[in-house]
């Protein structure tokens, strides 16, 4: 198979960088990696946690964003991370089996918390997960939504104003116009 083209493009993270190839990475849903034990033995996604400064990887349809600590430098993780998609992608099966521990999860939810994952799906995630972030409802109850950002999302600055703001805005246009969300404090 021949070598992938490899796109860079910057997301609203410093710390965060889109790789868009021009094959898929993952067939179908999204996949977060925050430690090479997430891994369940995809190479590709070992060969990048063992790049120094490696934080987390996301895979997205034909995206793989690469969250770095802050104290690591693009300059030099950038080429590593281009060099290690063109080596590794050819053989890599973008069918791989993952655990959906979501699905499980949604099952269980009170139907109010179902209907805010639901408009969240249509109007939210799309842009959070094509720059390698995503979001979680922790809890909703007296007309407030909490929320925790997670992959990308979770460093972003623009995540506490901006966003916040655009999933409140959709919230309360179309769920309940009382609707106040915060971020979760950590460990909730």
């Amino acid at each position: 198979m021949s070598i992938p083209d490899v796109f860079i493009q910057p997301t609203p993270n410093p710390n965060a960088l889109k790789f868009i190839v021009d094959r898929e990475v993952l067939h179908e849903g999204k996949a977060t990696f925050k430690s090479v034990k997430d891994c369940e033995n995809i190479a590709l996604a070992e060969a990048l946690f063992d790049l120094r400064g490696v934080d987390q990887i996301h895979f997205f349809q034909n995206v793989v964003t690469v969250s770095k600590f802050s104290f690591e430098d693009w300059d030099i993780l950038e080429p590593a991370v281009k060099t290690t998609l063109e080596n590794m992608l050819p053989d890599h099966n973008p069918n791989f089996e993952q655990k959906n521990p979501e699905d499980e999860r949604r099952a269980s939810l009170a139907p109010e918390i179902r209907q805010i994952e639901e408009i969240l799906d249509k109007r939210i995630r799309p842009g959070l997960q094509g720059d390698g972030g995503d979001l979680a409802v922790k809890d909703y109850k007296d007309n407030v939504v909490l929320i925790k950002y997670q992959g990308a999302c979770g460093t972003c600055p623009s995540s506490s104003a901006g966003t916040l703001e655009a999933i409140r805005g959709i919230l309360r246009d179309e769920f309940n116009p009382d609707v106040e969300v915060y971020i979760a404090p950590e460990g909730a």
